[in-house]
């Protein structure tokens, strides 16, 4: 049983942001401190990612575990008050962020995922290093200097062989 009345749980639950969550604050300080440089929520893009690294041609989702659906993970716990509403709603969440991550990835960009409990103090580091590995090898991958080999060309005659029917 829930121990706060309608009205409060109902302010409880929209004053939760959307935006500069604590999570998203981690990553953008991380990345920053390594040097990597990004926008905030790009309104032309797909979803409106947390964070868009245009020099690496990638966008980044910091997402919660109870708000996205993440699978397989303890933070991710229906309430069990009005469980089918949470249900749908979360469904449509994560129906909703694979779209907006097809629609990225055939423009271009790569996607990626960071999940609210990748970025707890005991796996920090190292979901963080794994980020920045991440975008460098994109870079890297995207950068590299293209081989280009030149088609071998068959001899072309300049005029059509002439051919006596005599």
């Amino acid at each position: 049983m829930d121990k706060l009345t309608k009205e409060q749980r109902h302010r409880c639950m929209a004053s939760i942001r959307g935006k500069g969550t604590k999570p998203e604050i981690t990553v953008r300080k991380f990345l920053f401190s390594r040097g990597f440089r990004y926008r905030l929520n790009h309104p032309r893009l797909p979803g409106r990612p947390d964070l868009v690294l245009r020099k690496y041609r990638s966008v980044i989702f910091v997402n919660g575990c109870f708000w996205h659906g993440h699978e397989n993970c303890k933070y991710h716990v229906l309430p069990k008050s009005n469980a089918e509403f949470w249900q749908a709603k979360i469904e449509r969440n994560h129906a909703r962020d694979i779209e907006e991550q097809c629609k990225l990835a055939q423009m271009g960009w790569h996607c990626i995922t960071v999940w609210e409990c990748q970025l707890k103090p005991a796996v920090r580091e190292k979901t963080l290093e794994s980020l920045a590995f991440t975008l460098n090898s994109i870079f890297l991958k995207d950068h590299s200097v293209k081989r280009y080999a030149l088609p071998e060309e068959e001899h072309a005659m300049a005029a059509e062989p002439y051919f006596s029917n005599e």
